[in-house]
């Protein structure tokens, strides 16, 4: 017997020696001659292989012992396994509490570091002594799970720490979405490579990668320059032109991820924003595997072309996942990303035109009406409202921070576009043209009435009169009634 673990190939030997007994059972009588013809046989130690011989006592010993157990006799021929397996007799107890509070403080470092700083703390701590080996250390630290682990990151922070406790709390478990455009996953990774600009210097590009969780389909890749909100806008519009609206996307908590226009763009398509939690990558592991075959292919067949610009780099990349990653074989999912994507099942939804998609990433926030002149100021700008507007004294606009060219004015209730916004043109203002005022409601102008004393004093001055008083003051000026 060569496979299996020493007590699996024990048991396996001690049941061949005795099978024949069990199997046919001697009369009474001869059980003591089949025992020494069994004890008088050559057998072959399961880890040595060497000719081995047994006594009769022991074949015997084996033979009632499987005699008295109906379903596993096997199991119980089994070598026993020692009461103290497992807890390393030679450390002491005070032994055991110092190691657990080290690694405690100090999960990343090496069982060899644990061991001599164990041996320098009996100097001061006599009662801890003797330290035993090193594999009596690494034994008991791998018995109990206690492995070397490296911090999510170096800073100390709050989430930081959290981050750990989270990670050494609760499971690690692989997950899919049932169907495709359930879940898209999104991006940054800082090339390998540099690429040289049209201004003559060399900058490290940046690839937003979206994927699909269920299809692993690349639905959209491009290289930038810089992490904007901009840029996932960008890409993330041209995603959803690809290949249609998503129902959910995860991202990391990026500034660029969670700026205002993205969040705010995603909720009104309908999109569900998911981000991982702080410190934790693994919990967009999908995406960020995509990135090793990025550069242990589509970098690689670049490395011998000197003058890589971003143009050159965006062309060979959308031939690469196009024509090979969407195409190839995928090696978790048995098939390429293209054919699952198209086979479903699938939740997603048509994609709205450019126009609809530029309008969605954009911020909504509220600004004050300046009255003299019908203006409100955006970032330092004035843009020039409509004085069809002009009764209201707080509007709400849409715009992106990096495009002051396109601002709207939306209803605050229903979130319709009530018209575009430009800045103001002071030098077109001083021509002294001014447009005639709009109606601020589409009510009915008044018909304003004849002449006459107001009807609220003329009741008071009846009101008065049927007093019977005269009037409460003294007359002076010429020509008054006394």
């Amino acid at each position: 017997m060569t496979r299996g673990r020493v007590h699996e190939r024990w048991a396996q030997l001690r049941f061949s020696v005795i099978g024949q007994l069990l199997a046919a059972p001697p009369t009474k009588g001869a059980l003591r001659a089949a025992l020494d013809a069994l004890a008088a046989r050559e057998w072959r130690h399961p880890t040595s292989g060497e000719p081995v011989r047994f006594g009769a006592s022991t074949i015997e010993r084996w033979y009632y012992r499987a005699l008295g157990e109906r379903h596993d006799p096997v199991g119980v021929l089994r070598r026993k396994q020692r009461e103290d397996a497992g807890r390393q007799t030679a450390m002491s107890e005070a032994l055991r509490l110092a190691l657990l509070a080290q690694y405690a403080a100090h999960k990343s470092w090496s069982v060899k570091l644990h061991w001599d700083n164990l041996v320098a703390l009996t100097r001061t701590r006599p009662d801890l002594a003797p330290v035993p080996s090193y594999s009596t250390i690494r034994r008991y630290l791998e018995a109990h799970g206690l492995k070397k682990r490296r911090p999510l990151t170096s800073r100390q922070t709050a989430g930081a720490l959290l981050a750990e406790t989270r990670l050494e709390e609760r499971e690690v478990r692989s997950y899919e979405a049932e169907y495709v455009g359930g879940l898209w996953h999104w991006d940054f990774h800082h090339g390998s490579r540099k690429v040289l600009t049209a201004r003559g210097e060399w900058q490290t590009p940046l690839l937003l990668g979206i994927l699909d969780d269920r299809s692993r389909l690349a639905c959209h890749l491009q290289w930038y320059l810089a992490e904007t909100a901009e840029n996932v806008a960008h890409g993330l519009s041209q995603a959803i032109q690809k290949r249609g609206l998503p129902r959910a996307a995860m991202s990391d908590n990026g500034a660029a991820m969670t700026a205002a226009e993205i969040g705010e763009g995603l909720a009104r398509l309908g999109v569900l924003h998911h981000k991982t939690l702080p410190y934790s990558p693994y919990q967009n592991a999908k995406q960020e595997a995509f990135w090793g075959p990025v550069e242990g292919r589509l970098m690689a067949m670049l490395e011998d072309v000197p003058d890589l610009t971003l143009a050159k780099l965006n062309e060979a990349t959308q031939a690469w996942v196009e024509y090979e990653y969407n195409r190839k074989i995928h090696s978790e999912i048995g098939e390429a990303p293209i054919a699952r994507f198209r086979a479903g099942p699938e939740v997603m939804r048509p994609s709205p035109d450019g126009t609809a998609l530029k309008l969605a990433f954009t911020r909504a926030e509220r600004r004050t009406l300046r009255k003299s002149d019908g203006t409100v100021v955006i970032e330092g700008r004035r843009f020039e409202v409509p004085n069809r507007y002009r009764h209201q004294d707080r509007l709400e606009l849409r715009f992106a921070s990096w495009d002051l060219g396109l601002v709207h004015l939306v209803d605050e209730h229903t979130g319709t576009v009530l018209c575009r916004l430009f800045p103001q043109d002071k030098t077109r203002n001083a021509s002294g043209l001014r447009r005639s005022l709009e109606p601020a409601t589409d009510e009915p102008v008044a018909v304003k009435p004849a002449g006459g004393m107001a009807p609220l004093l003329a009741s008071l001055i009846e009101q008065r009169a049927a007093t019977g008083l005269p009037p409460a003051y003294l007359p002076k000026d010429e020509g008054e009634d006394t």
